[in-house]
């Protein structure tokens, strides 16, 4: 990619700048090389307000950190070394330094600068560590009646991590008594005092450990029950968008995942802050130069996680570890290592936007480095890594539970391999976005690591300085050295934990979304009639699916059930019968006109009150696992004994129940696998039947009975008085033995009348007799 002009001009600008202020002051101000440390930072300070006055000027939009890495990395540099005590020379001032020391200084710079541009993207990191905190606070609400033992959980954190402080101090305190040659009794006193830190310690862990266990546990309890809550409400159109495999997951995985913030990553963050703090007052008691360069770790860790966070947010969408174009050119400004040095911070800027620009065509090249070919099954949207983790999970869930719950299809159809083929390839897919995201993680862990042991190395060096000075014992930096490690532990902990927290704040937010979803069933209505009549009208009803909406399925459909009457709806397959059944039962809200039930909406009808006087028997019917008994009377509160068995006995159900071993307490199995379709079906009529609906809906609901069932079923139906009955059929027989007949045709009402009345026209209806 060539460098565009104006950054060109920009840089040499700067670098024309720097050198005409170092000239400056290394005339004008010499006296300041006789100050040290305090003449480097004044010269440090001079030099960025200039270069960044003057990268400010010639590029607002910033920001400019080689300005600020070239103008206090020499300073923090020379002062680190002046404390330390490391050998050699360097020059006080930069303005006095050789050509090579400039040379050094400006690489360095240009080297980090590069390095943090290829691994950092541009991502709006504030922005989206500011949202993971909405659903941290809402946690922390939802935890909230765990108090109690919440306040006793910080109460033991607290008093464990007192305890494990207090442990490397005892070690260094019975060294020294060892080491003095205080006598036994000194030293038995020493160590008894250790073992008694480290015992008490422990003992407050485990209660720490074990109420954070507890609360989790009914946190988990809590918020599933709510979420499922929460869910069973939903409209249709959701659940025909989400997949059954997607919720489970969210119930298991994510609420697990969103319990974890709490009782593992503020509990360790906690944990590892008491110590942090608790570690720094003993090591400042034992020598405060030590502390302060083990204390450089802190800015090392932070800003590593941060690398790591930011990565871990768009390495998803962008790729394993680089960005590209379609030609498979770099977007990152490695051909721009020649150009000016001072610029570089501006520069940057420019082309990590050129860079984002770009980022659809680098998510290509990125996905094609994970070996995933680009497609409409592979492609992954820039998101956090850790939701594509979640999301593929729940992916590999959804094909499990399809394969499984269609194995007679996937037998019939010989699709084993297929089906196998097909798993295995969702398996893939989460094994590499897992892998991705371990390697990354194992790498964070070793850059970690490397840091960790070049600030102990450097603590060494200082406190062996010491030793040889005076100012420190041997058990003193033996008891020094074991608070730095674990201060640096700690620190590590504080930092991954964080970018740990920020993660399962993810599988949070998908939680609370659909926590916060309005309540669409049993909404709004609230009437509830004394007497119920069964008028069902259909006025001007035009309806399209919230999948589809730009598809017209019901067109200004207008129709009416009377009280008494058999009215069968009658058409082709996709002429809007099942979707007027959905309408009826109030699946969906028309899209213009109304369905009125004895006059008003049926959204003014309470939830409870409608669904028990608009029953529905479909063709397919579903059961659930459990009792005969609990199916029938599933959704009353109130059934008597004797209901069920009526119904039963009407739904010509009654003798083949009690051919059964346990009668009504036969277990069906799941779906209402243990029983024939005919019997299935025999108990979904029960279960309408046994309510005595003032509408009753039949979708196709004889299909699987025999003859002397289906005569059953006629005659309770005529017998019905003055129940509203609606018959969705194809069978000509069926129709004929209505009292009047709807006919749809793409979507609109074709004809309507007695069935004698519609034979003589010689119309649709005729027609459908003749198929």
């Amino acid at each position: 990619m060539a460098m565009p002009p104006y950054i060109l001009r920009l840089s040499c600008t700067l670098l024309l700048a720097d050198l005409a202020l170092m000239l400056a002051l290394a005339h004008f101000f010499p006296a300041l090389a006789h100050l040290g440390w305090v003449g480097s930072w004044l010269e440090a300070g001079l030099r960025l307000l200039v270069l960044g006055g003057a990268g400010q000027l010639l590029a607002p939009r910033g920001p400019h950190g080689a300005a600020v890495l070239l103008s206090l990395g020499p300073a923090i540099f020379l002062t680190l070394r002046g404390y330390v005590g490391l050998p050699g020379a360097a020059p006080v001032l930069l303005a006095m330094a050789t050509p090579s020391w400039l040379v050094l200084t400006h690489g360095t710079a240009v080297v980090a600068l590069l390095t943090w541009s290829l691994l950092v993207p541009t991502v709006a990191t504030g922005a989206k560590e500011a949202e993971a905190w909405v659903p941290l606070r809402r946690l922390l609400a939802l935890a909230w009646p765990e108090w109690p033992f919440l306040g006793c959980a910080f109460l033991f954190l607290a008093l464990a991590a007192l305890g494990e402080t207090s442990v490397p101090y005892c070690t260094g305190r019975a060294l020294d008594v060892l080491r003095q040659g205080d006598g036994l009794a000194a030293f038995t006193a020493a160590v008894g005092l250790m073992c008694l830190a480290s015992a008490s310690s422990s003992l407050f862990a485990g209660c720490r450990g074990g109420l954070f266990t507890f609360i989790r546990f009914r946190f988990v309890l809590r918020t599933r029950d709510q979420l499922f809550s929460s869910l069973v409400y939903r409209d249709l159109a959701f659940f025909q968008k989400t997949t059954a495999a997607e919720l489970a997951s969210r119930l298991t995985t994510d609420v697990t995942l969103a319990s974890n913030v709490l009782a593992l990553n503020i509990n360790v963050m906690l944990r590892n802050l008491g110590q942090v703090l608790g570690l720094c007052a003993f090591m400042l008691g034992l020598s405060p130069r030590l502390t302060m360069l083990a204390l450089l770790e802190v800015p090392l860790a932070v800003t590593a996680r941060k690398v790591y966070d930011t990565r871990h947010q768009v390495i998803a969408g962008m790729g394993w570890w680089g960005w590209g174009d379609r030609d498979g050119n770099s977007g990152n400004g490695m051909g721009t290592v020649g150009m000016g040095i001072t610029g570089w911070g501006s520069w940057v800027q420019h082309s990590k936007d050129e860079r984002m620009e770009k980022s659809g065509a680098g998510m290509e090249v990125g996905w094609r480095v994970l070996g995933h070919p680009m497609g409409a099954d592979t492609h992954c949207p820039p998101q956090m890594l850790q939701r594509a983790v979640l999301d593929a999970a729940a992916n590999t869930g959804a094909a499990v539970q399809e394969s499984i719950s269609s194995i007679e299809m996937v037998r019939v159809f010989n699709g084993e391999e297929e089906e196998e083929y097909r798993y295995s390839q969702v398996l893939d897919r989460t094994l590499r976005l897992r892998d991705q995201r371990d390697t990354e993680r194992a790498i964070f862990l070793l850059i970690q690591r490397v840091l960790q042991l070049a600030v102990q190395a450097l603590v060494l060096y200082c406190g062996h300085q010491q030793l040889r000075e005076g100012t420190l014992t041997a058990g003193s930096l033996v008891a020094f050295i074991l608070y730095q490690t674990k201060a640096g532990s700690c620190v590590q902990a504080l930092a991954y934990s964080y970018g740990d927290l920020l993660s399962n704040a993810v599988a949070a937010c998908k939680v609370f979304d659909y926590l916060d979803w309005e309540r669409a069933v049993g909404a709004g209505g609230t009437y509830v009639p004394t007497r119920l009549r069964g008028h069902v009208t259909f006025h001007r009803v035009s309806f399209a699916y919230p999948t589809r909406p730009e598809r017209l399925v019901l067109q200004d459909v207008t129709f009416e059930l009377r009280p008494g009457e058999v009215t069968a709806l009658a058409g082709l397959n996709g002429s809007g019968k099942s979707t007027c059944v959905a309408l009826l039962e109030r699946f969906y809200e028309p899209g213009a006109g109304e369905v009125l039930l004895d006059g008003v909406p049926l959204r003014d009808y309470e939830h409870r009150y409608l669904h028990r006087q608009v029953a529905l028997v479909g063709q397919e019917p579903v059961l659930f696992s459990g009792s005969i008994r609990d199916n029938i009377a599933y959704g009353m509160e109130d059934c008597e004994e004797e209901e069920i068995i009526a119904a039963a006995k009407a739904a010509g159900a009654l003798g083949f129940i009690s051919a059964l071993e346990q009668g009504f307490g036969t277990d069906v199995g799941e779906r209402g696998g243990q029983l024939s379709a005919g019997q299935k079906q025999r108990i979904a009529i029960a279960r309408a039947l046994v309510r005595r609906p003032t509408v009753l809906i039949l979708d196709e609901a004889t299909s699987a009975l025999d003859g002397d069932s289906d005569a059953m079923l006629q005659q309770w139906v005529r017998n019905g008085g003055d129940r509203t009955v609606l018959l969705i059929t194809h069978q000509p027989r069926m129709l004929e033995k209505a009292d009047r007949v709807v006919v749809l045709e793409h979507g609109t009402v074709a004809e309507m009348g007695t069935p004698a009345e519609l034979r003589t026209r010689g119309g649709p209806y005729s027609r459908l007799l003749q198929h």
